[in-house]
C-alpha cells in the first residue's frame, strides 16, 4: 500500500488501489477499500486511526470495481474521477461538476473534518465537496438539509447492508415542509420523526438537553434549512 504524503491529489496525478492520502492531521484516509468478506472495491473515506475500518463517505456505492484495477484520477475536462481501470475512459464515478470548471489547476483535498474537497488553491474556492453528498454518515460541521443558492438537499441513505455500502433502503433527512422536523423513511414509509425545533432541541428528542455532548446549530429561513453539529 502506497501512503501519499500530502492531503492532496494534483491535477496531474493519479491514485491506483492500494494508494492511500490522509488528512493533514491523519484523522482520515481516502482511498481504495473493500467491506468484510466481500472482494468488491470501493472508493471512499475512513477514519485513520481507528482499529476497525469505520466507512463514512463512498463514491461507487452502487458501482463497485471487481477487482484491483481500479484507478482514481482527474478527467481532461476537471472532475475526479473512478475509473474501473488505468484505461478505462468512462468513469463510474465522477464529481460531474463539468460545467462549473474552466480553472486548470484544480486539486482534491481531504481535511482534518473528513470532507474531500475539489477546489482552486490559489482562491480557495470550492467546487464540490463530499460533504454535500453524504452516504450514511453524519459528521461534525457537515451542513444537513437545504440551502437554496445551490439547490442541494443533504440527506443521508442506508447501506444495503454490512458487507454492502450501495443504497439500502431507510433514508435521514430535513421535511422542510410547515415546521421542519427530521424524518426517518423505509422506503416511502415513515419511520421515524424527531418533532420541530424548539430553539435548543428537537421537541421529540427529550435527551438534546443544554448540557447535550453536541453543539447543535439550526436554521430556518427562506435561504436554507440546516442542522450542523461539532
Amino acid at each position: 500500500q502506497s501512503c501519499f504524503s500530502v492531503n492532496t491529489i494534483m491535477r496531474t496525478q493519479s491514485l491506483r488501489d492500494g494508494d492511500v492520502i490522509f488528512s493533514q492531521g491523519k484523522r482520515f484516509a481516502f482511498g481504495f477499500f473493500s467491506v468484510g468478506t466481500s472482494k468488491l472495491r470501493y472508493v471512499g473515506i475512513w477514519y485513520a486511526q481507528v482499529s476497525e475500518q469505520t466507512v463514512v463517505w463512498v463514491a461507487n456505492r452502487d458501482l463497485p470495481i471487481n477487482d484491483t484495477s481500479g484507478h482514481i484520477k482527474f478527467s481532461s475536462r476537471g472532475n475526479l474521477c473512478v475509473y474501473a481501470s488505468a484505461n478505462g475512459t468512462e468513469p463510474i464515478w465522477s464529481t460531474d461538476v463539468v460545467d462549473t470548471i474552466s480553472e486548470p489547476a484544480l486539486v482534491a483535498k481531504l481535511s482534518d473534518s473528513g470532507n474531500l474537497v475539489l477546489l482552486d488553491p490559489l482562491t480557495g474556492k470550492s467546487f464540490w465537496e463530499s460533504f454535500n453528498h453524504p452516504t450514511n454518515t453524519f459528521l461534525p460541521f457537515m451542513k444537513f438539509g437545504y440551502t437554496r443558492q445551490d439547490g442541494l438537499d443533504r440527506f443521508m441513505t442506508s447501506w444495503r447492508s454490512p458487507d454492502d455500502p450501495g443504497f439500502g433502503n431507510f433514508t435521514y433527512r430535513i421535511d422542510r415542509r410547515g415546521f421542519p422536523q427530521m424524518m426517518m423513511y423505509k422506503g416511502p414509509t415513515l419511520w421515524w420523526r424527531s418533532g420541530s425545533w424548539t430553539g435548543q432541541r428537537w421537541s421529540g428528542v427529550p435527551e438534546m438537553t443544554n448540557k447535550f455532548i453536541f453543539n447543535v446549530s439550526f436554521v430556518n429561513n427562506p435561504d436554507e434549512v440546516t442542522i450542523t453539529y461539532g
